[in-house]
């Protein structure tokens, strides 16, 4: 063949085929027609594509449904991603976002040595009542060159989270629009270069307990390869509500829908109103500051439910056995009740004291809503008499002050995370057959979100919820890292793709080889701190 055929044929594929040699990065083709993203310099951007359908009219307070809508003209995914409709924690309870807000946003990196990619799908933690994918950054992702990431939002609050405890109004809509969104990467991601058989889910706090969710929920393994949840578990006591039917009707009863019906006519009536009246109602389950920060969450369902997404409480299940098998890890940080605790650090505009003095008059009252026990109990009596040995337990006999601050972090860290963390590592110790492993991460920041909340920078409040995850996701509360921070934040980056790449789900961070604690005596976990990390074989983890 003549050199001068030859380049007619290439023309001619050219022409018929485009992408051959003329693929537009920014023009993606997926079942519901063509998108274009946009160039960000070190990486493309996707975002704000819809994976279900707007959940709003008869389809708010219902399972999501797939978005099968087909576009005439090329969908604009250089919008970036709205919050979910929201009562803000860090807008002192403004109501922030919209409810039509099922989407994924995904970000490639541009690296010439690969041709495809393994996928990270990120689920944003915030109590499952507030927070968005735009408050995780992806540019330490990026930069490292090796992973896409699709950021997933879903439903919040009352919006994503209210139940009548029955089938009528089951509750969950949170965590079923994460699996269809989950789907949906499966689906779709091999168009933007990612590789659909290499997808490892991983989610911080609330999301952490989704991560969790999804695996106690099953069918995870046919979508996801490997499991992080990082500060956050099933079993967490704000992960999992329990007086789910009296919230509901008294969210009707604040929006005038008549509270005497059924649950269905409680729907209905929902359905029909203001959402930013439905979500507005959650300021009337606060007590004090932010507290409870986790008004709505998930739900056992009932059983009748129509394809429910849980139906026994998470220990239960986990007890079971019955549930997805894939690698995980699971993560904490040395005092993540500084989350919480930070808070009572802040001023009383009455006399210059800390609020923590407020809880020497108001602990009995304020307690069971702290640490999210007030349901466990029968009466108030028993509540006044645990809130009490609580008390005693961490402080003695001393007063709440300033001086007694780190007691009460000490005792938010204990309940809130690190103790149902450790259950978690008991139970899928002794019931999982594939790879398990922990990390704790001792390492204070200069300025995290303890420091944040408490608008103090002259208490030191050792390793707080987040102080890891940001050297992961680059985020505005922390972006100048020290020396070390940065050395650990490429060890971090380096972990997860080793993690995900892995054909035997085995996991290392820097020198350290993580022993898989599934089927062991006794949990061994990474300890990981400025200075390096060490494997640790703990019966209780520090």
């Amino acid at each position: 063949m003549s050199r001068f055929t030859l380049s007619i044929c290439w023309l001619c594929l050219c022409l018929v085929w485009p992408d051959v040699a003329w693929a537009d990065p920014l023009l993606v083709d997926i079942s519901n027609g063509q998108l274009r993203g946009r160039d960000r310099g070190d990486y493309y951007s996707y975002e704000s594509i819809p994976y279900a359908e707007p959940p709003i009219g008869s389809l708010r307070l219902e399972a999501p449904q797939p978005y099968k809508r087909q576009w005439s003209e090329v969908f604009d995914a250089t919008k970036a991603p709205e919050f979910c409709l929201q009562s803000s924690l860090f807008l002192q309870g403004g109501i922030i976002g919209k409810e039509d807000c099922l989407t994924v946003s995904v970000y490639r990196p541009k690296n010439a040595s690969r041709s495809s990619f393994p996928v990270m799908a990120y689920i944003h933690g915030g109590a499952f009542m507030f927070g968005g994918v735009m408050e995780y950054g992806h540019e330490l992702i990026m930069s490292a060159s090796n992973f896409i990431m699709v950021k997933i939002s879903y439903r919040l609050g009352p919006l994503g989270f209210l139940s009548a405890g029955d089938a009528d109004l089951p509750g969950n809509f949170g965590l079923k629009d994460q699996r269809l969104a989950l789907q949906w990467i499966k689906e779709n991601i091999a168009s933007f270069g990612g590789e659909p058989e290499n997808v490892m889910l991983m989610g911080h706090s609330a999301g952490g307990a989704s991560v969790h969710y999804q695996q106690l929920h099953g069918g995870l393994e046919d979508v996801v390869k490997v499991a992080v949840s990082l500060s956050g578990s099933a079993l967490c006591p704000w992960a999992t509500q329990s007086d789910e039917r009296q919230k509901a009707f008294k969210v009707g009863q604040i929006l005038e829908c008549n509270v005497n019906g059924t649950s269905l006519e409680l729907k209905h009536c929902l359905q029909s109103k203001d959402p930013r009246d439905i979500v507005g109602a959650v300021k009337h389950f606060i007590v004090f500051g932010y507290v409870p920060f986790a008004s709505f969450g998930p739900v056992v369902e009932a059983a009748d439910t129509v394809e429910p997404f849980l139906t026994q409480q998470p220990v239960e299940a986990m007890k079971s056995g019955n549930y997805s098998q894939i690698p995980w890890l699971l993560s904490y940080t040395l005092e993540e009740g500084g989350f919480n605790a930070a808070l009572f650090l802040e001023k009383s505009y009455e006399d210059g004291k800390e609020l923590i003095e407020v809880l020497n008059r108001r602990w009995n009252e304020l307690a069971p809503d702290l640490l999210f026990y007030r349901h466990t109990m029968n009466n108030s009596e028993d509540l006044n008499r645990y809130s009490q040995e609580l008390k005693y337990q961490y402080l003695g006999d001393r007063n709440f002050s300033f001086d007694s601050y780190w007691d009460l972090q000490r005792m938010f860290s204990d309940i809130l995370f690190r103790n149902p963390i450790q259950r978690t590592l008991e139970l899928a110790r002794s019931q999982r057959k594939t790879p398990f492993y922990c990390y704790a991460y001792d390492n204070p920041s200069d300025f995290g979100v303890g420091h944040w909340l408490s608008g103090r920078t002259d208490v030191f409040l050792g390793t707080v919820h987040c102080d890891d995850l940001y050297l992961m996701l680059n985020s505005a509360i922390h972006e100048n890292l020290r020396s070390d921070e940065k050395i650990i934040s490429k060890n971090f980056l380096q972990m997860l793709i080793d993690f995900v790449e892995s054909d035997k789900g085995l996991l290392t961070y820097d020198t350290c080889q993580f022993k898989d604690i599934a089927g062991q005596d006794k949990m061994e976990l990474v300890y990981i701190t400025r200075e390096g990390c060490e494997n640790r074989r703990v019966e209780i983890i520090p």
